[in-house]
């Protein structure tokens, strides 16, 4: 927000000097500019590196030359107009918009999990599952999950048989015979 002001600030004061000594398109603000990039590359680096300050000034300056002197900047043309956005940005602050709520990793897990224990339930059946305790997910992304995990479609993933089930549960299904009887 400081930041922002000083940039509008600033922009003012060059607007102002440069309604009070116009000459020949502005050449003595092209001179300071062309000045101040020279220190930028005097720092002796590869690639000049840009502090917060630089961005402001060239930013600022760049807002009072016409476009067909831009190419004294040593900057592309459409790195001043964004920073020129940015900076305006962080002015004007509004609330973020509420968008798609990301799918969670614990949700991501439980739809596995149900896939897993049951092979035959595609994933609208896991979808209305889910809507059941309360989850709201597209049958789109859990499809993708479960492609992502190796589980295909319902008649092609793997399950226990009628006879593995029964082995499993021989023993607790004679207990409960017995109670039964």
């Amino acid at each position: 927000m400081l930041l922002s002001l000083f940039y509008v600030v600033l922009r003012r004061a060059l607007q102002l000097a440069a309604l009070r000594f116009r000459s020949n398109e502005f050449k003595e603000l092209e001179i300071i500019v062309l000045r101040h990039e020279l220190a930028v590359l005097q720092r002796r680096s590869r690639r000049p590196a840009m502090t917060w300050t630089d961005r402001l000034f060239l930013a600022a300056a760049s807002r009072l030359l016409s476009r067909a002197r831009w190419r004294s900047f040593i900057i592309t043309r459409a790195t001043l107009p964004r920073w020129h956005r940015r900076l305006m940005a962080k002015r004007w602050t509004y609330g973020r918009r509420a968008g798609r709520s990301p799918n969670h990793r614990e949700i991501r897990a439980l739809v596995l999990r149900i896939a897993r224990d049951n092979p035959r339930g595609g994933h609208q059946r896991i979808v209305g599952e889910l809507k059941g305790l309360g989850m709201a997910v597209s049958a789109t992304t859990v499809r993708t999950w479960l492609r992502d995990e190796g589980l295909g479609p319902v008649g092609t993933r793997g399950g226990m048989t009628w006879r593995e089930f029964v082995r499993a549960h021989r023993r607790s299904m004679v207990q409960e015979y017995v109670l039964a009887a």
